[in-house]
């Protein structure tokens, strides 16, 4: 049953909600840089993160992503860090959250244009297939979306930008209206690179495996094994 909480003032219970927000932004952000220490290490950071959740307390798993998005989360914590300012403190741990999360995007870029090269292609003049340009799965909601830096950076370097996702039937980049495709066999392998950003339940991620010639899986949702691996990149 729902459960009201009572505080004793307004500043209370907004701080509580910021905490909340705080708390995903940093953690998300530590679990962001830990995928790309894991890269650097040649490690599976999933496979790590989920190795320290089987510890039976005192830790709570948070996942990489290609960055954060929504208006709670990516934005609410910069408020508090405002406020903050104008009191006389630094808030460095919102201030480096946001570094870090801010800067996947930039970092799934290089991922593409990385993979893309160790197979002999440049990103200009490549066909790349974003599924998901939701900020997460499963809703229709682009706010603050990794999706729009992304997709805008590669139609920028050249490459020909398509998007599945059924949740969002069109989306704006740079005044440019894109119009939602299927993530049919077809459309899976005529891309020279499938880039899953949100990991929606309606995709067939066994076809996916199946037909993406190249896949940058930045929310661990493919399976891997067998001859995909050979083609499949994680974040």
């Amino acid at each position: 049953m729902p459960r009201v909480h009572v505080v004793s003032t307004p500043k209370v219970a907004e701080l509580a909600k910021l905490y909340e927000n705080v708390f995903r932004n940093v953690n998300i952000a530590l679990a962001n840089e830990f995928a790309v220490m894991c890269r650097y290490l040649g490690v599976d950071s999933r496979e790590v993160i989920d190795a320290a959740a089987t510890k039976p307390f005192g830790f709570m798993p948070f996942y990489p992503g290609p960055g954060i998005g929504g208006h709670c989360i990516p934005v609410d914590p910069l408020y508090l860090s405002w406020k903050m300012r104008l009191n006389g403190y630094e808030a460095r741990f919102i201030s480096l959250a946001d570094d870090i999360n801010r800067a996947m995007p930039g970092h799934v870029l290089r991922l593409v244009g990385e993979a893309l090269n160790e197979r002999g292609r440049a990103v200009k003049g490549s066909r790349v297939l974003v599924l998901g340009v939701a900020y997460k799965r499963g809703i229709g909601d682009t706010r603050e979306s990794p999706a729009y830096e992304i997709i805008s950076s590669l139609r920028d370097k050249g490459a020909h930008v398509s998007y599945a996702d059924p949740y969002v039937p069109t989306f704006r980049v740079n005044g440019t209206e894109l119009k939602a495709v299927e993530a049919t066999a077809r459309e899976l392998r005529t891309a020279h690179c499938v880039l899953i950003l949100a990991d929606h339940p309606e995709f067939d991620y066994r076809a996916i495996a199946h037909h993406g010639r190249l896949i940058v899986d930045t929310r661990h949702s493919v399976p891997g094994g067998g001859t995909v691996a050979e083609r499949l990149v994680r974040l």
